[in-house]
Parts: structure tokens; C-alpha cells; sequence
């Protein structure tokens, strides 16, 4: 029986991991990145993500909606105040790092935060997300404090960035400042040639959609407009991006936690049955 093929979306640095990870264990994985991340470029918003890295004492816990959040605010550079705050969190321990999944709690261990520092869901929650991360850390907020939300925008780019506002929302009601920051940018990608035909021929030749977003959904319909997605199959890692990859035209739809170990389980069921 051939190897169960994958088709991973994720951006380009998530990508190759996750097909390096995927091949490990017997899957035909294939990156096509369908979200592209970027430095920022509008000035506005470059300096208000360095303001962000010096004010890091002001907040009780930063929030870093991803890997990339987390790579792009710290990125390694002499000039970068937070990576010297950074290296002396363990001491600074009135700030706290929030992670909404274990991608970005090891992003963080990787720049070298303290894991006594981190929180983030269980390793056995549903799934990986704000809801999931809330009740974990609720408790050590008091009326008055301030949080920042370390996250992307999209283009064209606003100040703070865009994304759900369900935290900030927990944060207001809680009587906590929910503050907002840009450290990256994300994009739809343009696909080449070569790209766009793996994207077709996957659309109704069985391989299985890894799909970790709505938005990388929707620029897979911008970059394919009028292509027939009724026979492609997806498996999305949450409810929001199911009914995503159901409106989008996809047949056969299924879900599953983000974590590896239940992503190659249920590409290697689905491939069985």
C-alpha cells in the first residue's frame, strides 16, 4: 500500500517542520505554504513594536498568538531590548509568557524564556487556542493589570494587528488593559507554477489537506479561483477551520487535535479507511 500523502498549508518555516515531522513517520508529506509571514514594513507600526520591546516591565503577562509571534518579537538583533529582558525574566518573574499551544511554548524556550515562566494549555486539552489557554491563566489577573497581545496583521496593516478578539474581550471583563502589537505581517502567497499544479492535482487525487487556518483557506480559494474542491479532502485542526474548509467547497471535511501525534494518527486512518 503506498504512503498516505499530506498536503501541508502552513507558513514556510511551520511548514518544513511539519513535513520533516510527518515523513518521520511514514507520511508522504508536501509542503505548500498558502500563508506568507514578513517583517514588518509600514514605519508606524516598526515603532510601535519597538516601544513594545522596551515598555515589557509594564505588562503582567505577554500573550504570543504563535511561533512567529514569538520569533519576530524577539528577533535576534543587538538593538532588541527585549531579548536583554529577556535573559533576565527568571528575576523579572512578575511578567509572564502565554503560549495557546505547545508550537509556541517551545518558540519560547527556543529565545530562552525560563519554562517556570510559561504557561499554556495542557498537553491533553481538546484543543490549542485562547478558550483553552483562559482558564489556565485567569487567576493571576487583578483588576488593573495591563497584558500584550503579541500578534500579526494582515494587509493592508493596521496598528496592533489583526485577529480574534475573544481574549481581549476575557481580559476587559476581567478589568485587565488588553493592549495590542504587531510583530509580524501575513500575506497570501503567490504560487508559481509548479505550486499551483500540486494544488490542483491534490484538489481530486486523495491526497489529505492539512489545513491550521481559515485564513490559508481562503487564499487557497483567491489563488485558485473557480477550481472544483468537491472531491479534495481536509483534516482541520479546529471547528472554525472545518466549517471554513466546508464553505470553501471542500468534500470531505475532518477534524482533529493540532498536536503531531494526532495528526499522523488520523492521516493514517483516514488513508486505511
Amino acid at each position: 500500500m503506498p504512503a498516505p500523502r499530506a498536503i501541508v498549508t502552513r507558513p514556510a518555516r511551520e511548514a518544513a517542520r511539519w513535513t520533516a515531522d510527518l515523513c518521520a513517520h511514514g507520511i508522504d508529506a508536501q509542503a505548500l505554504p498558502l500563508i506568507e509571514i514578513r517583517t514588518l514594513r509600514e514605519p508606524a507600526l516598526r515603532q510601535a513594536l519597538e516601544q513594545a520591546r522596551r515598555d515589557l516591565t509594564r505588562y503582567r503577562a505577554l500573550m504570543f498568538v504563535s511561533p512567529n509571534a514569538v520569533a519576530h518579537f524577539f528577533a535576534d538583533s543587538e538593538s532588541n531590548p527585549a531579548l536583554v529582558h529577556m535573559q533576565q525574566w527568571p528575576a523579572a518573574i512578575n511578567t509572564r509568557a502565554w503560549a495557546p499551544g505547545p508550537g509556541t511554548a517551545q518558540a519560547l524556550r527556543a529565545v530562552g524564556v525560563a519554562d517556570v515562566l510559561i504557561d499554556a494549555p495542557p498537553a491533553d486539552s481538546a484543543q490549542f487556542d485562547s478558550e483553552a489557554l483562559w482558564p489556565v491563566v485567569a487567576a493571576q489577573l487583578r483588576p488593573g493589570d495591563r497584558v500584550l497581545v503579541v500578534r500579526g496583521s494582515q494587509t493592508p496593516a493596521v496598528p496592533g494587528g489583526q485577529g480574534r478578539q475573544w481574549l481581549g474581550e476575557q481580559l476587559q471583563a476581567a478589568g485587565v488593559q488588553a493592549d495590542f502589537v504587531a510583530a509580524y505581517e501575513r500575506g497570501a502567497p503567490c504560487l508559481d507554477a509548479a505550486q499551483q499544479a500540486l494544488a490542483r492535482s491534490a484538489a481530486a487525487d486523495g491526497a489529505l489537506w492539512l489545513l491550521s487556518s481559515s485564513e490559508a483557506v481562503a487564499h487557497l480559494g483567491a489563488a485558485l479561483p473557480g477550481a472544483d474542491w468537491s472531491r479534495a479532502r481536509a483534516l482541520a485542526t479546529h471547528g472554525r477551520i472545518a466549517q471554513s474548509a466546508r464553505a470553501a467547497g471542500f468534500g470531505t471535511v475532518h477534524e482533529c487535535r493540532p498536536a503531531l501525534a494526532d495528526v499522523v494518527a488520523s492521516i493514517k486512518s483516514l488513508h486505511v479507511h
